[in-house]
């Protein structure tokens, strides 16, 4: 498992080179990790390396030196079918996670609520933000909405991450464990992606 401790001189994949994935890139090597970025569209890979981000062709890899692939959430993990880099990464046994994933990872002492739905989730996650936020609580709030969660200051024991979490991000985060989580409600959507209502429901 890839944990704050381990980071450091690991190989980690980024796929996808959009806001999220430029940010898991930077803080990734910010951590240590030697990282493997990619994107399959052209200016996507020229803006990354204008940010100074060093690009490694995914497809022509070394699967089995790979430690972890951070994808990001509107890449195909399992529907309609794997994308090519998923089904490499699978293939060989490579852990497959998002960026929520590492952040719980690494801020193991912060608390996380999260909140996921297919309405709502947005004004709840602001909602309950602010409601922290003029307690005195010290609070951070992203995920789905807002700011990268790998740009996230560090909040410690003391911090709370208030996250509004996609399907698709709920599927990249298979060991964090919210403190409190909040499933509004479930109405048909993304299906395509999920294989049906089933899926859906399940990845909720």
């Amino acid at each position: 498992m890839i944990d704050r401790a381990s980071i450091t001189a690991k190989n980690i994949a980024v796929f996808g080179l959009g806001k999220s994935g430029i940010s898991s890139a930077l803080a990734l090597a910010g951590y240590g990790a030697n990282v493997l970025a990619w994107d399959d569209n052209e200016n996507s890979r020229d803006h990354a390396k204008g940010v100074g981000i060093s690009l490694s062709d995914l497809y022509a890899a070394d699967w089995g030196q790979i430690d972890a692939l951070i994808l990001s959430p509107g890449i195909p993990l399992y529907h309609p079918e794997p994308h090519g880099v998923a089904k490499l990464a699978q293939q060989s046994g490579c852990e497959t996670i998002g960026d929520i994933e590492i952040l719980g990872r690494v801020e193991q002492d912060s608390r996380f609520i999260g909140i996921t739905g297919t309405n709502g989730k947005s004004t709840t996650t602001a909602l309950i933000g602010h409601v922290l936020d003029a307690s005195g609580y010290s609070i951070e709030v992203g995920g789905n909405l807002g700011k990268p969660s790998l740009d996230m200051k560090s909040l410690g024991k003391d911090g709370v991450y208030v996250l509004e979490m996609s399907s698709y991000q709920i599927d990249l985060t298979p060991s964090l464990a919210f403190d409190a989580a909040i499933l509004l409600n479930i109405t048909p959507d993304h299906l395509e992606r999920h294989g049906g209502m089933d899926g859906y429901v399940k990845a909720k």
